[in-house]
């Protein structure tokens, strides 16, 4: 994959990295309503959901938009504030720049795997596009999922945006945000059947990054249907602010399935199991995991790099050097992504294809540190 510089990028759209796998990739979204379900954050409604699907292709139709124009108008004030990016709103054309996936391409006939995919708390699942098309050009079908109300906003048909509910991170919150999460998962693997009839269900994946690293151990942990999973960053608890100690039944129970830990940097800190400086859930993971168990961290790597913060950030030239630090890192950004893509793919690889790999016995990838 090959980023350009930000000083080559005068235009305000960005370059989405190249796929790595063999395969083109297609997309499309899904608007999926539980009939069964009211919306915790909203109960007078039924639960209803936005998820977007990739899976290998034909090399047909347009590249699809990393954000839609809709979606874009209303995250950019978000994204680029002082919380965040801190750039002027305007500067990035996020509509402008293009996935490498292709809308609506002719899927390519096969049995592949499942990858379900659940982001960081209150973060929309559109910024996570680069990792989801890079796993399905391996050969998955990989299913992305926004988490109604708590996440910052959706984007639903007919351009009508559902705003973020969530007003405060009390214990009970947390704790209402982590079920609806599980909740959402479990329906959307039941309905993928009926989205992408090449989609292989009984070989199934979960992965997640930040809360959503939490919702994958804790899906697992009430679903059997989810045969190996990987936490990406994130702790395994709803304590939520000033509250008790409150791991998932993840931490406390384990799981009998295979389960990876990939951890980053926060300033002098890591997430890890031997480090409990961020978190006591992963080490008190660890003794209780009975399945296939591994730790893997990425030096001077960091939380937001996880997503597609890690390749974006790098081509803005108006963030200062010290804010792109703290946001993705110092690692260098095609190492990071090359790093996570591999590592991500060889776990699935090995759990839901049953190929053989070396990369978790010892280190092959600038920044790689195998934990144990």
């Amino acid at each position: 994959m090959h980023l350009l510089p930000a000083a080559v990028l005068a235009a305000s759209a960005l370059v989405t990295p190249q796929l790595s796998g063999p395969f083109p990739v297609g997309t499309f979204d899904a608007h999926l309503v539980d009939s069964t379900r009211l919306d915790p954050f909203q109960p007078s409604k039924n639960r209803e959901l936005m998820v977007t699907i990739s899976y290998p292709a034909k090399r047909t139709g347009t590249r699809a938009p990393w954000l839609s124009p809709g979606f874009a108008e209303v995250i950019d004030p978000i994204i680029s504030s002082p919380a965040y990016l801190d750039i002027p709103a305007g500067t990035v054309d996020w509509a402008g720049t293009p996935r490498q996936a292709r809308v609506d391409a002719a899927a390519v006939p096969g049995r592949w795997p499942v990858v379900l995919f659940s982001p960081g708390l209150q973060t929309p699942r559109e910024f996570y596009a680069g990792a989801a098309d890079d796993l399905a050009s391996r050969g998955y079908v990989v299913v992305t999922v926004s988490h109604t109300h708590e996440t910052v906003a959706v984007e639903f048909p007919g351009n009508r945006v559902e705003r973020g509910l969530m007003q405060d991170g009390k214990p009970e919150t947390m704790k209402k945000a982590i079920d609806a999460r599980v909740a959402d998962m479990r329906f959307v693997l039941t309905r993928l059947p009926r989205l992408h009839k090449w989609a292989d269900t009984s070989r199934v994946g979960i992965a997640g990054h930040s809360y959503g690293g939490y919702t994958a151990g804790e899906t697992m942990a009430h679903d059997r249907r989810f045969d190996a999973g990987i936490n990406i960053d994130g702790a395994m608890e709803h304590t939520g602010e000033g509250g008790t100690y409150a791991p998932g039944d993840v931490v406390t129970k384990g799981l009998d399935r295979p389960f990876l830990l990939f951890g980053g940097d926060l300033g002098e800190r890591e997430l890890s199991h031997v480090d409990t400086s961020l978190t006591r859930t992963w080490a008190d993971f660890w003794p209780n995991q009975r399945g296939w168990k591994r730790d893997v961290h990425l030096d001077n790597g960091a939380h937001l790099g996880f997503s597609d913060l890690q390749w974006s950030v790098p081509q803005i030239a108006q963030i200062s050097p010290e804010r792109r630090a703290g946001l993705v890192g110092t690692i260098n950004p095609e190492d990071a992504l090359k790093a996570q893509h591999d590592h991500v793919a060889a776990f699935f690889d090995l759990h839901l294809k049953h190929r053989n790999t070396t990369l978790f016995d010892r280190p092959r990838h600038p920044g790689i540190r195998l934990v144990q």
